[in-house]
C-alpha cells in the first residue's frame, strides 16, 4: 500500500482525478486482505491491486462510472456467484471492495508524509463517501462533516490502528466485520479504516557478500533496511544502494543504542562469521523483542556459537529462538539465492507460514 498511497498523493498534488478501490472484507481464500487498494486515474492508468488479477477489469469499469459522477460502490465477488466466474474470480474466496473517488479533501499528503517518517496513521473513509479523516500521531486531519462524528470515527480508527488492522467499523459502535452473514449491519455510518504502520525493520549485521542481495530483496519486500559492520571499507552506499542506513560500527554497540526501535516485526540477520562480533549482538537480539533472529554459518560454527552464547549468559529459551543455520533449504547456490532463502524464512516466520510446498498442503492457498 505504500507505493499506492505515494502515487495517490502525487496525483492529488497534480490535480489528476482518480478513484480508489479498496478491499474491505474477505471470506475464504483471497490473494489480498482488507486494506489492499488499487487506483484508477481519469486517464485510465492503474496502480495497485485488489485481487490476483481476477476482478481488476470489473473494478476499473466501476471506477470509470464513479469518476463519471456515480455514487461510491460497495461490490462483492465470490466463487459461488455467476458474476464471479464472469470476471474470472476462481480462487475460491469472496471479496468485498469499496470504490470511491478520492478528492482534494482527503489528506493524502499528510498520510504519505507520516508513512515516510515511520509515524502510524490511518485513513478513514465512510462507505457513503461523505468526508474523510487521517488519524494518527499527528492528530486528526479532515472531517466527516460533524465534530461529534469526527470524534467517534477517530476513536474507532485508533483502535484499528493500534492493532495495525484494516477493515470496516461502525461509527461509535465498534467493529462490524463479524456480522454472521457478511452483510453490513451498520448503525448510522460504516467506516473503512486503512492502517499504515511503520515499515518493518531488517537489521543486517555483517557486510558479507550475501548482505548485498539480502538488502536489495528486503527493500523490495518493504523493509526498512539497516546494514551494520565494524569495517568501514565494507559498508558504503555504493555496495548497498537500497539500504536505508549503512553504518560503520560494532554491531552490539549499534544494537544497544537502537534497541528501542526493535519490535516483533523486526528481523535480525547476523552474517559476519566472526564470533567477536556475532556473539555479542546475538546475545542482545535474542533477549530483544525481535520476531526473527538468524545467523549464518556451518553446523560446526553453529555449535561453537551456541556454546559461546551459553557462556555469555543466554538462556535455553533465548537460544531456542535462534534460526541457525539461517534460511530455508532451497538447494540454492550463490549470494542471491541464499538471500532468497533467508527472506523466505523471514516471511514464513512473520506470516505464520509452514514453508512447505503448496502441493503438500490441503485447503485454501491464501490464509483467511
Amino acid at each position: 500500500m505504500r507505493h499506492v498511497i505515494d502515487q495517490a498523493a502525487a496525483w492529488q498534488r497534480s490535480g489528476i482525478r482518480f478513484a480508489m478501490a479498496t478491499v474491505v472484507r474477505t471470506w475464504g481464500s483471497s490473494p489480498h486482505g482488507p486494506g489492499a487498494s488499487m487506483l484508477v486515474s481519469e486517464g485510465g492508468r492503474v496502480v495497485g491491486s485488489v485481487s490476483a488479477g481476477c476482478v481488476e477489469a470489473e473494478v476499473c469499469a466501476i471506477a470509470e462510472d464513479v469518476l463519471a459522477g456515480a455514487a461510491p460502490v460497495l461490490e462483492r465477488w465470490g466463487i459461488g456467484d455467476e458474476d464471479a466466474f464472469a470476471v474470472g474470480l476462481t480462487c475460491g474466496g469472496t471479496i468485498e471492495v469499496l470504490v470511491r473517488e478520492v478528492g482534494a479533501n482527503v489528506p493524502l499528503g499528510r498520510i504519505a508524509a507520516d508513512v515516510a517518517a515511520g509515524v502510524p496513521v490511518a485513513l478513514v473513509t465512510p462507505v457513503d463517501g461523505r468526508g474523510c479523516l487521517a488519524v494518527g500521531g499527528g492528530g486528526v486531519s479532515g472531517s466527516l462533516g460533524d465534530p461529534s462524528a469526527d470524534r467517534a470515527a477517530a476513536l474507532a480508527a485508533e483502535g484499528m490502528l493500534g492493532r495495525g488492522a484494516n477493515g470496516l467499523v461502525a461509527s461509535g459502535d465498534g467493529a462490524i466485520d463479524g456480522a454472521a452473514d457478511g452483510a453490513i449491519c451498520a448503525p448510522e455510518r460504516a467506516l473503512l479504516v486503512q492502517s499504515f504502520a511503520p515499515r518493518p525493520r531488517l537489521l543486517i549485521f555483517g557486510a558479507a557478500e550475501v548482505a548485498r542481495p539480502l538488502a536489495d530483496v528486503g527493500a523490495t519486500l518493504g523493509y526498512r533496511v539497516t546494514v551494520c559492520d565494524a569495517r568501514p571499507a565494507f559498508v558504503t552506499g555504493e555496495r548497498f544502494p537500497r539500504a536505508d542506513d549503512v553504518v560503520a560500527e560494532r554491531p552490539d554497540r549499534w544494537f544497544r543504542a537502537h534497541e528501542d526501535l526493535v519490535d516483533a516485526a523486526t528481523a535480525v540477520c547476523v552474517l559476519s562469521h566472526d564470533p567477536r562480533f556475532d556473539v555479542p549482538v546475538l546475545a542482545l537480539a535474542l533477549r530483544s523483542r525481535a520476531g526473527y533472529v538468524g545467523a549464518m554459518g556451518s553446523r560446526r560454527t553453529h555449535e561453537d556459537r551456541m556454546a559461546r552464547l551459553r557462556t555469555a549468559g543466554a538462556t535455553d529459551a533465548e537460544l531456542a529462538r535462534l534460526r541457525s543455520p539461517i534460511g530455508l533449504d532451497l538447494g540454492g547456490r550463490g549470494p542471491e539465492e541464499a538471500a532468497v532463502s533467508i527472506l523466505a524464512e523471514i516471511v514464513a516466520v512473520r506470516r505464520g507460514g509452514t514453508a512447505l510446498p503448496l502441493t503438500l498442503r490441503t485447503g485454501p492457498v491464501h490464509a483467511t
